[in-house]
């Protein structure tokens, strides 16, 4: 048993002074055969310490249905990291930004419209108390009071930023106090007024997320916490990407200035990111303030200290540069190398188009009006909604209320435009007189992750009018994709419309590659049934980056899901990534 607390300014460890030097990575973006070589490339960089979140919506995908195996077993990336010597801090959910799908949330908590969340709405409680009394136990013995490496463990995230219900976070940290939770609780919030005095708990640790001034913002958490440590729980010393963006960098240099004025104050950190992995299948999140919805991207390089596919850096560098410092650090030691193949192109021989395999993948229910995919028990992917519309209409608008994120519309099967959530509402339409099939196509681009507009439902939310007719009588087909392999493949070489592309190749030194997606629109990419993520043409991203571990020593199979249309009949599996149209993170 082990002992984590403090005294005055300083951390205590077993009765000796600590300063927590840690480095944010998520097991849940990184394949498990990888978790040890990025936290041994912590460790390598100065780190004694890893910060992880849990995202309740990846281990609850079902109500009272639980996942803790494979890359969603937190419990084996803990285990790794304390067997290398390191100290492990846990940000539970129920929320936790992240840009994560959700903010962490499952999305079926929104079926019930009249659900409130992050507050002490007691619905909302009693579906995150049976989560936390499977969640807890499994955390209970990592615990560094049961000889385990987790030092200390979150209640909320970033809760000032989004409420003030403190009976809310009172009830998170009794419930973790009553499962046996008996390390160091804190809280952390913008070093700002407004976000203190929301997000603190009495008697609760309170540490800062900021990326500089790190004297402004320690002065600003002593004005509301005296004789504690300074900590900033999230060092944003890079960022996230989002479609339609440039890709964002910081300066090393930069880095490690405002990382030597938090040290040089005895103060502690949690680099957010140390490594910021991917966005595997559907989980990027997304961001809305006012009307601006923005979807991340598939990457969560965030300019990290270690890259995507868990390279130094020129930051990893500098950052340890300034560690030593302040720390006597060992001679670097790196694990070795991962290699990165070019494997060349892959050329694409079957094909199926969405529109014929739709009995296959999916099974249709019928609604007077058109339902959002949290009404159908569907929580990411695609949905379609089709009816009949009679004729003759000439250049009447169709208009859909709202669409959730974005559809693609065709009549009889030919694609006549696109209504999204980003700037196009209506379009014109012409019916013929013996009427037309109307199909609405709807992508999920991912939940909102922060702030105000949490509760974004996805599909249609409100109706389909032609004028101001609303249209009634739909066929629905729910696309969650998450099982391809009842698609029946042909070597047909058409391809309009939604198509999935199939290949197969042959592997016989297994390393990392890259997906180069060049001449390709928009859809994603399944790699032996895995999906690695979205690809769209609005860029920065312009590869998808694909893990070694994933691909078998023989043969391998990849599915493209094209939703608009290509030229190529291949792919080219490179070695480089690309992210590109770079500009200077500001914070």
């Amino acid at each position: 048993m082990a002992t984590f607390t403090f005294e005055g300014e300083n951390f205590i460890y077993e009765g000796e002074k600590v300063r927590i030097i840690s480095g944010a990575i998520h097991y849940f973006r990184v394949v498990p055969k990888y978790w040890k070589d990025r936290l041994l490339k912590l460790k390598a960089c100065g780190f004694n310490t890893v910060e992880t979140y849990i995202p309740w919506n990846f281990h609850e995908r079902k109500p009272g249905q639980f996942y803790f195996s494979d890359q969603a077993d937190f419990v084996e990336f803990i285990k790794i990291a304390g067997e290398i010597g390191l100290f492990v801090i846990v940000r539970p959910s129920p929320y936790i930004c992240a840009e994560w799908e959700f903010g962490g949330l499952p999305s079926w908590l929104l079926k019930d419209k009249n659900m409130e969340l992050r507050c002490s709405y007691e619905p909302y409680l009693e579906y995150v108390n049976k989560y936390y009394d499977v969640l807890l136990p499994l955390i209970k013995p990592l615990l560094c009071t049961n000889g385990g490496p987790v030092i200390a463990v979150q209640i909320e995230n970033e809760y000032g930023s989004y409420g003030n219900d403190t009976a809310y976070l009172t009830a998170l940290k009794d419930k973790l106090i009553e499962q046996g939770i008996d390390v160091l609780l804190f809280t952390s919030d913008g070093a700002e007024d407004p976000m203190l005095q929301g997000g603190m708990v009495p008697g609760i640790l309170e540490t800062v997320n900021f990326g500089s001034d790190a004297t402004g913002s320690f002065n600003k958490l002593k004005e509301y916490q005296t004789n504690k440590p300074l900590v900033c729980m999230e060092f944003w010393n890079g960022w996230f990407d989002q479609w339609g963006k440039e890709h964002n960098v910081r300066d090393p240099k930069d880095v490690a200035h405002t990382l030597d004025d938090m040290l040089s104050q005895n103060g502690s950190v949690n680099f957010y990111m140390f490594h910021g992995g991917t966005n595997f299948g559907f989980y990027n999140g997304a961001l809305q303030f006012d009307k601006d919805y923005e979807p991340a991207i598939t990457s969560y390089d965030s300019d990290a200290p270690l890259s995507e596919s868990g390279d130094p850096t020129d930051k990893f560098y500098a950052i340890r540069q300034t560690l030593e410092k302040y720390v006597d650090l060992p001679p670097l030691e790196l694990p070795p190398e991962i290699n990165k193949h070019h494997y060349g192109q892959i050329d694409f021989t079957e094909r199926a188009q969405l529109f014929s395999s739709l009995d296959d993948l999916s099974e249709a229910v019928y609604r007077k009006t058109p339902e959002t995919m949290e009404q159908l028990d569907q929580d990411y992917g695609f949905i379609l909604y089709q009816t009949h519309v009679s004729g003759p209409r000439k250049k009447t608008p169709l208009t859909i209320q709202d669409v959730h994120d974005r559809a693609i519309i065709y009549l009889d099967n030919t694609y006549v435009g696109i209504i999204d959530r980003f700037d196009r509402q209506t379009l014109e339409l012409d019916i013929p007189k013996e009427g037309a099939e109307l199909k609405v196509f709807v992508e999920n681009l991912g939940r909102i992750n922060y702030g105000p507009y949490l509760k974004d439902y996805k599909g249609v939310t409100e109706g389909i009018r032609m004028g101001f007719q609303f249209l009634y009588d739909w066929t629905i087909y729910p696309l969650p994709l998450n099982d391809l392999s009842s698609i029946r493949f042909s070597n047909n070489t058409e391809s309009s419309g939604p198509t999935f592309h199939k290949a197969t190749f042959i592997v016989d030194d297994i390393g990392d590659t890259f997906v180069d997606l060049t001449d390709w629109t928009k859809g994603i990419v399944i790699i032996n049934g895995f999906n690695i993520g979205r690809y769209w043409n609005k860029g920065p991203q312009e590869t998808l980056y694909l893990p070694g571990p994933l691909l078998n020593k023989g043969e391998n199979e990849l599915i493209i899901f094209e939703i608009e249309g290509t030229t190529k009949s291949g792919i080219t599996l490179t070695d480089c990534p690309r992210l590109t149209k770079q500009k200077t993170a500001k914070k």
